[in-house]
């Protein structure tokens, strides 16, 4: 149990959506009806398009973080939030256009990826649009810290992509090779949404040192629940293409975790089969996974991080933003497990 205080234990129910987005009901509304006035600021020749990738909001958890890390009460909805969440979603949401391309994926919040349904380049330039915008909604902070933050974070977002490309089809990365990357293209954008909250509501550097932290673990907890779901998951329930991974050759924790307990002509094989043939399919490596027990392995990462997740906050447990946050870290255990189980 991951919960710390009784209650967190009462309010919510692990895999409840509805129940961990419910304290932030006004500021989801604020941001959903900013994010979609945007459009107008797009050329008209693109604004169909961008209206499109809007629509695909997703789950909203980079900027539930953000949210709730510089949280004060439910009445008050900070304006400032509501753009730096709008950034932050527009950043991620560009790194998802991109990715998709990189993926070869068709699907995406159970609709057609922009790429599937406008062809890869407009996906590219769109996706450069989208974040263009996000830098000019940043610039338009009284002071650069903002900007300063998230074009750092994104620096970095890209640089763990181009990393994990690069090492295509290598079955040496270590644990640590994986780590490096996730921290970068998943974990970072996680911290910085945890940062700006904390900051833009003037918490003192202490606890935003602590939110920073637990923002971090938080990203890789789910860049590894990402990973598993993308091998043990379902395309009807997570609503994306899934085997995207295994397919374009990308190691994720699963895969280097089923490689170490191979023997040697066993990881030959294993070798030749994921990494000499892009066809091959997530049902001929599942069952060697489970035989091996790599789920059990992977929880046990998983829950690593987010037990250092909510470590970090053990000092500030009396500020209004922990209790939101350890439902956030909560909510990402309950839905690891109901892939697992």
């Amino acid at each position: 149990m991951l919960l710390t205080t009784k209650e967190s234990k009462a309010q919510l129910n692990f895999s409840d959506l509805d129940q961990l987005t419910f304290p932030a009901e006004k500021h989801l509304k604020k941001l959903n009806e900013f994010i979609q006035s945007q459009v107008d600021n797009f050329e008209a020749e693109i604004q169909e398009v961008v209206s499109y990738c809007l629509k695909s909001g997703g789950k909203r958890l980079r900027a539930l973080l953000l949210f709730y890390s510089g949280w004060t009460d439910e009445t008050y909805v900070a304006e400032e939030l509501v753009k730096a969440a709008t950034v932050i979603e527009f950043i991620h949401l560009a790194t998802l256009v991109h990715d998709d391309i990189l993926d070869n994926a068709d699907l995406r919040h159970n609709r057609s990826t922009v790429s599937e349904r406008y062809g890869s380049a407009v996906a590219v330039l769109i996706g450069d649009a989208i974040f263009s915008q996000s830098l000019k909604l940043a610039s338009e902070f009284p002071t650069v810290d903002v900007c300063a933050a998230v074009s750092q974070s994104t620096r970095r977002v890209c640089s763990g992509e181009i990393a994990q490309n690069f090492l295509k089809g290598n079955s040496n990365i270590s644990i640590d090779d994986y780590y490096r990357i996730i921290n970068q293209k998943t974990a970072e954008l996680f911290r910085v949404s945890a940062y700006l909250g904390a900051h833009l509501s003037n918490y003192d550097k202490a606890f935003i040192n602590a939110v920073e932290k637990f923002g971090e673990h938080l990203g890789i907890a789910y860049q590894i629940y990402d990973d598993t779901t993308d091998i043990f998951g379902s395309e009807d329930k997570v609503g994306k293409t899934l085997g995207t991974d295994l397919a374009e050759g990308k190691i994720t924790l699963p895969l280097i975790l089923l490689g170490k307990k191979l023997n040697s002509l066993e990881k030959t094989n294993f070798n030749m089969n994921i990494f000499g043939n892009n066809s091959i399919s997530i049902e001929n490596i599942i069952p060697k996974l489970k035989e091996l027990n790599i789920h059990t392995d992977v929880q046990h990462y998983f829950n690593k991080e987010l037990k250092l997740a909510n470590t970090a906050l053990a000092d500030f447990e009396n500020l209004p933003p922990v209790k939101h946050l350890l439902n956030l870290s909560n909510y990402l255990n309950g839905q690891m497990k109901e892939i697992l189980n």
